[in-house]
């Protein structure tokens, strides 16, 4: 639970932490250098320990390149472009989207239990979303919030493939992912043109990744192997909340009667995730 909960504030801040480097950089070149952190910190873990490299069976690699394209290309960019169009309060708030698909997927596909208690939290975060998700958009404003919740559907499969690779070193896992994202993430927003961002944006944005990605994915593999992935997005939840207070108080983003109530209703159905009995899993290899 400390492991979940210590992923979830560091990861939480990341959002308002990037937001003023969009403007100049873009989502695929801010995606890129938060991974190229993320790899970079992992990879100097992994040598440090000199632990010698995990040996993937066929299968756990198909789950690692599951994980590598949703997880570190897909997911990312959708965020963070959603974010360049949205507070960054909304955006965290929407996010706590990514722990009812998760929920769902391990549930009806990797068949993980859970008991009411989660039915109730699930109906709670759905409700915060769409009070969220609605605020002042329609029409073609409507896209960001979309693009948001696309994210964290991509994240939500994720989640379910990195648990099965949760087994394997987790430094080693987390480069992999970071590395190989980052890099093509960041070839394709240079391709695109994005060449004329301040060196001190880009080191800015490449720490942020690697405290905020690299050390909070070792932590959210701590907690999976303990936890299972549904258990383990319920604690990781609570990250937007982290990431909404930091909006509001470095970013000067306004507190809205639509935010508070999204953020209530939230906040219950994480307490009720948090807080339901650690019950017996099945089919989770």
């Amino acid at each position: 639970m400390l492991y979940g909960l210590a992923a979830a504030a560091l990861y939480g801040v990341a959002m308002p932490a990037v937001k003023p480097m969009l403007a100049a950089g873009g989502a695929s070149l801010t995606a890129g250098m938060l991974y190229l952190g993320m790899g970079g910190a992992l990879l100097a873990t992994f040598l440090v320990r000199g632990a010698p490299a995990p040996r993937l069976s066929r299968g756990d690699a198909g789950w690692l390149c599951v994980s590598v394209v949703l997880g570190g290309i897909v997911a990312p960019t959708l965020l963070l472009w959603g974010l360049a169009r949205t507070p960054a309060t909304v955006t965290a708030l929407l996010s706590n989207a990514e722990v009812v698909f998760t929920t769902l997927i391990a549930h009806f596909l990797l068949h993980e239990r859970y008991g009411r208690r989660l039915a109730a939290g699930l109906a709670l975060v759905v409700t915060g979303t769409a009070v969220i998700g609605g605020a002042g958009a329609r029409g073609a404003d409507l896209l960001p919030s979309l693009a948001i919740l696309a994210a964290c559907l991509a994240w939500a499969v994720d989640n379910n493939a990195t648990r099965r690779i949760a087994h394997a070193d987790a430094s080693f896992v987390g480069l992999a992912k970071g590395l190989v994202a980052g890099t093509f993430n960041t070839l394709v927003a240079t391709a695109a043109g994005a060449t004329s961002v301040a060196p001190r944006a880009l080191l800015w944005t490449v720490l942020v990744g690697a405290v905020s990605y690299g050390v909070s994915f070792a932590l959210y593999m701590r907690a999976l192997r303990g936890l299972g992935a549904a258990r383990t997005a319920a604690y990781f939840a609570t990250a937007p909340f982290a990431g909404a207070v930091v909006a509001v108080l470095a970013l000067g983003e306004p507190i809205t009667t639509r935010l508070v109530l999204a953020a209530l209703a939230m906040a219950g159905g994480v307490w009720l995730h948090v807080t339901e009995p650690h019950a017996p899993r099945a089919g989770t290899g």
